[in-house]
């Protein structure tokens, strides 16, 4: 690092080093930062901290204010609705019920999770307004993470029998977890401990669990199989993947009585089956893979359920004999629709709760099983909401044998709900709405005093694009509201129209908050995302650059008054539209922002790089994709002008999009954007964290305000107060 002193900010030192793939050299000055055990490396994220710190004192008081009212409206001593477990025999002989649920606790960072007895029968969940009767604590996320910066946990399994958990936790944000076993009838630890586990754990049994483990590019490779009481360094190999492109997992199937693997590629996947009654079996192949065939399995009792894309652009719900091994058993059960993308099954003894979209909104069909027919469910029927915009989910349950599912639902002004749904009678049953308390400031929360809308925006190429707006209903549409835009668009992931607490900050400011639903997303189908990949990335840009403008002629902004923010591959996406339209936007907030893409991707030793050329091109081994991925890549086409003033969020310790990116895309910005002091460019590392940044709830909380106060600041610095 050179040149920097308190005033003014901190310029990275220039060490070039060359590039070279298909007959192209690009010069990279800013590769040194990749290595943070070099001090010079914490020097330069320390200095751009203390810089970041420096320009943004003035809206501490500001960023206290929007923390404290946060704080105000959520009840943080609160717990979750009971869903009910029963148990095969415990330590007592005799099979049990549990109903299980999460607590929080005021003034304490991380959840509690506990169980209380259910009685013989009930099947209402206990009131969530108060105590519940004979509550029993399975593991407390505060006394796990006590002298700890960080803490995640990976895994939470609890045994057949209700006897042992089974819980994995991260202390450091690099997610990798460290697996242990707990005795829930003495509430000690077994001398099990297995180190170095990725997400997941599936018990077999009660004395069997298989987990996964993930290589250097943190892609979960290998599943082993660990019988409680054996040394872990003895664990058994149960399934290894070669394939670079492809990750496994494991889980418990809802009936209990399958281990389902599944290996999946971007476009790929293939399931194996396991009897928990044969754990040390040799699993079965449901289908072999096939390249660009995609499927999943439910075992549903007599059958499987398989959601598929084969010949099926959306996917359909087929089903397949229990011994199946090979698609040529799949038989549909609710065929393909074009534009309605089934995305998932979730199998009950009577019933099957099938999730899908259309429209740009989320829908669940419930089939009901039949021995008359066929395919063995008759017509089914959706699940009806009355409001224009929402998010519905199917929570579904611990048990199989069930006459209600839960549900989730909410919209952009509707707080979270959880919904026990009558699959026989269609009742819909209110269990719980998330509580948003008054806030000193701004009263009461009344979803009266605001309004959502859909919008769509046109693109350049005359595709019409989703917009999801929610304001204060005395917001004028006359072009001087600000407003903030978020966007993702990658991997087939939605971003669906949800409420949010910390929100209501931004909206009672008088701030307008609007989603560009994007190509590359999921929102309107898998031809949705794939009209925003590989060769056709750029529709990913152009669209939110289209929503954006739209904002603007429909009345809700002003381009002066307009913020931007989105994170990870929607970082990517700030830093593009950064190069491609700065007059678009006052303000950009990239959260750990994929912002040197084409670097990441050439290295195939990096963890987003073999597994994503499925997703954004091989750019290592084809030079269409090299310069395709070079011509939008944010790093690379950072130029000599005016750009929107940036604000860039990291953590040190993430390990799918590295730190060295957006500090390199700074340490660019720095040296060639022309803003003025009233544009500032700005990094921000936490230096313990990962992907999803600071741990626990409160310095979340913390960590949303100061975005937001810079957010204000930049867009509705009238709202300062």
């Amino acid at each position: 690092m050179s040149s920097h002193d308190a005033t003014t900010p901190p310029i990275a030192e220039r060490r070039p080093v060359e590039r070279m793939h298909h007959g192209d050299t690009f010069v990279d000055p800013y590769e040194w930062l990749r290595s943070k055990q070099d001090p010079a490396v914490i020097d330069y994220l320390g200095a751009e901290n203390s810089w970041t710190e420096r320009r943004t004192a003035h809206l501490r008081e500001l960023a206290d204010a929007i923390f404290g009212e946060i704080k105000a409206r959520t009840q943080e001593t609160d717990l979750s609705v009971p869903t009910y477990r029963s148990h095969s025999s415990g330590s007592d002989g005799d099979g049990r019920a549990f109903w299980y649920y999460v607590r929080t606790v005021e003034g304490a960072e991380y959840p509690i999770y506990c169980r209380a007895a259910a009685a013989a029968g009930e099947r209402t969940p206990p009131e969530v307004s108060g105590e519940i009767a004979g509550e029993e604590v399975l593991l407390d996320g505060n006394v796990e993470a006590a002298g700890t910066d960080f803490f995640s946990i990976g895994a939470f399994a609890v045994s057949p029998n209700g006897d042992l958990l089974a819980y994995s936790t991260d202390t450091s944000g690099a997610e990798r977890f460290t697996l242990r076993v707990k005795d829930l009838t003495t509430g000690a630890p077994l001398p099990d401990v297995i180190e170095d586990t990725a997400y997941g754990v599936a018990w077999a049994g009660d004395g069997y669990l298989f987990y996964t483990r993930a290589d250097e590019a943190w892609r979960p490779y290998v599943v082993l199989r660990h019988a409680l009481g054996t040394d872990p360094d003895a664990d058994a190999v149960v399934l290894t993947e070669d394939d670079e492109r492809f990750w496994l997992g494991v889980e418990t199937s809802r009936d209990r009585r399958w281990i389902v693997f599944g290996a999946g590629s971007k476009v790929t996947s293939e399931a194996r089956l396991l009897s928990v009654d044969d754990p040390e079996g040799e699993p079965r192949i449901v289908a072999p893979r096939r390249q660009g065939v995609e499927y999943e399995v439910e075992p549903a009792g007599d059958r499987l359920l398989i959601v598929h894309n084969d010949g099926a652009l959306d996917f359909e719900l087929a089903w397949a004999p229990l011994d199946a091994t090979g698609h040529e058993q799949w038989s549909p059960v609710v065929p393909h629709t074009p534009g309605v993308r089934i995305v998932g099954v979730h199998a009950y003894a009577r019933h099957a709760v099938v999730s899908l979209r259309r429209d740009g909104l989320t829908g669940l069909h419930v089939l009901p099983r039949s021995a008359e027919s066929a395919t063995g469910f008759g017509p089914g029927a959706d699940i009806a909401f009355d409001e224009p915009i929402y998010l519905v989910d199917a929570i579904g349950g611990a048990e199989y044998d069930t006459d209600t599912v839960r549900l989730g639902y909410e919209s952009m002004v509707t707080p979270e709900s959880v919904y026990d749904y009558g699959l026989d009678t269609g009742e819909l049953v209110l269990r719980k709405q998330t509580p948003v308390l008054d806030d000193p400031t701004w009263g009461p929360y009344d979803p009266a005093n605001y309004v959502q809308e859909r919008g769509w925006a046109r693109a350049d190429d005359g595709t019409q694009v989703p917009v999801s707006i929610v304001r204060r209903a005395d917001v004028a549409r006359d072009g001087s509201a600000p407003a903030l835009l978020y966007g993702y668009g990658s991997y087939e992931i939605p971003i669906d129209p949800s409420f949010s607490i910390p929100r209501l900050s931004l909206l009672d400011r008088g701030i307008v908050f609007a989603i560009a639903h994007v190509r590359g997303g999921g929102e309107l189908g898998r031809g949705w995302y794939e009209d925003g990949k590989l060769l056709a990335k750029r529709n990913t840009f152009t669209d939110f650059v289209a929503c954006a403008r739209w904002l603007v002629a429909e009345g809700y902004t002003s381009s002066d008054r307009l913020a931007a923010r989105g994170g990870s591959a929607g970082g990517l996406l700030m830093g593009a539209v950064a190069n491609l339209a700065p007059d678009a936007f006052r303000a950009i907030h990239a959260q750990v922002p994929f912002v040197d893409a084409l670097t990441t991707i050439l290295d195939p030793e990096l963890p987003l790089t073999v597994i994503e050329w499925e997703e954004w091109g091989d750019p290592l081994h084809d030079p269409e994709a090299y310069a395709y991925m070079k011509s939008y890549s944010p790093y690379e086409n950072v130029r000599a002008m005016a750009y929107p003033a940036i604000l860039a969020t990291t953590s040190l310790n993430d390990t799918r999009v590295f730190y060295v990116e957006p500090a390199k895309w700074i340490a660019a910005l720095r040296m060639l954007a022309s803003n003025g002091d009233d544009r500032p460019i700005l990094l921000k590392t936490e230096m313990v964290a990962g992907h999803g940044g600071v741990s626990g709830r409160y310095q979340s909380w913390k960590e949303t305000a100061f975005e937001y106060a810079w957010i204000i600041d930049q867009i509705a610095p009238e709202a300062i107060r």
